[in-house]
C-alpha cells in the first residue's frame, strides 16, 4: 500500500509538472506572438508617418536602413508588386511581391499581417503589411523561433526540473505516506480497544464493520470451544455409563436380575449415545451449509399435520395430551426442515411438561403465518429465557437427561428459523408452562 501511494504521488508530480511547463510555454508564446505583431504594427506605422519612403526619389539607392534597424526586415514593394528596397537583401534580385499574400491585402484592405513558417529553420517569420499614401506597401518583418523550437531549447531545464520534483515529491510522499498510514497501523494493531477512534472520519464504518466481525469471530471461535467441551461432556457420560454396566456384566459381579437392569441401561445410554451423535451430526451440517436449502411453496398447516400422529402417540406415553388445530396458510421453505422444526418444539413440550400435561399446536394466519406450540409444562426462569436456544442448554438438566434430551433441539430450531428468515417469540412462566410463536 505505501509503494502504490509514493508510485502515485510521484506519478502524479511527473504529470503536473509536465503539463504545467507545457500550459505556461503554450500561454507565454501565444503573449510573445502577440508582443510581436504588436511591435511589426507600431513600427509599420511609425515609419509610414515619417514620410520617409514617399520623399524618396532614388529609391534603393538613397536608402539605407541596414544599421538602423536590427532584427527587422523592412521591404517597400511598389503598386505593381516591384521591390523597390529591402534592407536585407538586393531589390533588384527579389522576384515579384504582388503574389505575397500580406502585401495583396494591404493593397486592398491598407494593411494586413501574417505568419509563415519555415521547416527548414524551424522558425516562424511574422509580417505587418501597410498602405502608403502614395500607393505603394510598406511591409517590416521579423523571424521567432517555433513553439516547437522553444519546447525543445527549454526541454533540458524541464527535465532537470521534473528530476527535482521526483526526488522531492519521493521524499515528501515517503513521510506523507507514514504519517497517513500509521493511524491505521495502530488502530489495526489495537482493533479490539473500541475507546480508540478512528483516524479518519471516512474509516469509521470500516472501523466498525472490521471490530463487529472481528468480535465475532470472537464468539463464534469461543462457541465452537464450548461446543466441543460440551460435546466431549455429553458423550463421554453416556460411554462411561455403558462401559461400567458392561465390565459388571462381564466380570459376573451382578445377579441375573440385575443382568437385566444392567442392559436396559446400556440400551438406554446407547439410545441416549446415537440421540446426541445425531443431533450433532444435524448441528454441524446446518452450520457448514453454505447453499441454500431447496425452498418450495408449502402449506404449513398440512406439513405440520404430517407428523401430529407420532407425536401424539409419544406423547401419549408421557402422559400427554397434544392438540392440534389451525388453518391453511402458504409459507416457502423446505419441507423437510419445517418437519424438523415442529418436531423439536412439540418434543420440547412433551419433556419439559407434568403429568397429564397439555401441549396445543396451532397453525394460524396473524398478520404474518404463524405456528405456535404452547404446553402446561414446568416453564423457563425469566432469567433463562435467553439462552434456551444455545447449544446443551437445559432447564432442568436432570429431567432432560431421564426424558432423553440432548439440549440440542432448540439450538436446531433456531438454525432453521433464521435458514427461513423466521422470527422467534417467547413466552414463559415458571410453573405455568411456555409458549414459543414462529412466525414466517
Amino acid at each position: 500500500m505505501k509503494r502504490k501511494i509514493n508510485t502515485r504521488l510521484v506519478l502524479i508530480a511527473i504529470i503536473a509538472v509536465a503539463a504545467t511547463m507545457v500550459s505556461i510555454t503554450i500561454v507565454y508564446y501565444g503573449m510573445f506572438q502577440r508582443q510581436i505583431r504588436s511591435d511589426l504594427e507600431v513600427s509599420a506605422k511609425l515609419l509610414k508617418d515619417t514620410h520617409y519612403f514617399e520623399s524618396i526619389d532614388d529609391y534603393e539607392d538613397a536608402i539605407d536602413m541596414s544599421t538602423d534597424i536590427e532584427d527587422l526586415r523592412v521591404t517597400w514593394v511598389a503598386a505593381d508588386g516591384t521591390v523597390l528596397y529591402d534592407n536585407d537583401a538586393s531589390a533588384s534580385n527579389l522576384e515579384n511581391h504582388a503574389n505575397r499574400p500580406e502585401i495583396r491585402e494591404a493593397f486592398e484592405t491598407g494593411s494586413s499581417e501574417t505568419v509563415r513558417r519555415s521547416d527548414t529553420m524551424n522558425k516562424n517569420t511574422f509580417y505587418y503589411a501597410v498602405l502608403l499614401d502614395n500607393g505603394t506597401v510598406l511591409r517590416v518583418s521579423t523571424e521567432a523561433e517555433s513553439i516547437w523550437s522553444v519546447f525543445f531549447t527549454s526541454m533540458p531545464l524541464i527535465l532537470l526540473i521534473i528530476l527535482v520534483n521526483i526526488i522531492v515529491c519521493v521524499v515528501l510522499s515517503h513521510m506523507l505516506t507514514k504519517q497517513l498510514i500509521r493511524p491505521i497501523e495502530t488502530m489495526a494493531e489495537r482493533i479490539e480497544d473500541t475507546s480508540l477512534e478512528p483516524p479518519y472520519k471516512e474509516l469509521v464504518p470500516f472501523a466498525n464493520m472490521i471490530r463487529k466481525q472481528h468480535a465475532d469471530i470472537l464468539s463464534s471461535a469461543k462457541v465452537r470451544q464450548d461446543f466441543t467441551a460440551n460435546v466431549s461432556h455429553e458423550l463421554k457420560t453416556p460411554l462411561t455409563a455403558i462401559s461400567g454396566y458392561a465390565e459388571l456384566i462381564e466380570n459376573h459381579m451382578v445377579d441375573e436380575e440385575q443382568q437385566i437392569r444392567f442392559v436396559r441401561e446400556i440400551r438406554k445410554n446407547a439410545e441416549r449415545l446415537l440421540s446426541l451423535i445425531n443431533d450433532i451430526i444435524r448441528l454441524s451440517e446446518l452450520d457448514r451449509s453454505e447453499k441454500h436449502p431447496a425452498f418450495e411453496s408449502l402449506d404449513l398447516y398440512d406439513v405440520v399435520s404430517e407428523g401430529m400422529d407420532a407425536l401424539k402417540v409419544n406423547a401419549a406415553k408421557r402422559q400427554v395430551t397434544v392438540h392440534f388445530s389451525g388453518e391453511h396458510c402458504n409459507i416457502r421453505g423446505n419441507r423437510e426442515m419445517i418437519r424438523e422444526l415442529t418436531d423439536n418444539l412439540v418434543q420440547n413440550a412433551i419433556r419439559y411438561n407434568r403429568e397429564n400435561g397439555q401441549v396445543w399446536v396451532t397453525v394460524q394466519r396473524d398478520g404474518s403465518p404463524t405456528l405456535v406450540v404452547k404446553d402446561s409444562g414446568i416453564g423457563i426462569p425469566k432469567a433463562e429465557q435467553e439462552r434456551i436456544f444455545e447449544r446443551f442448554y437445559r432447564v432442568d438438566k436432570s429431567r432432560s437427561k431421564e426424558t432423553g434430551g440432548t439440549g440440542l433441539g432448540l439450538a436446531i430450531v433456531k438454525h432453521i428459523v433464521e435458514i427461513h428468515d423466521a422470527k422467534i417469540e417467547l413466552d414463559s412462566e415458571p410453573e405455568k408452562g411456555t409458549e414459543i410463536r414462529i412466525i414466517f
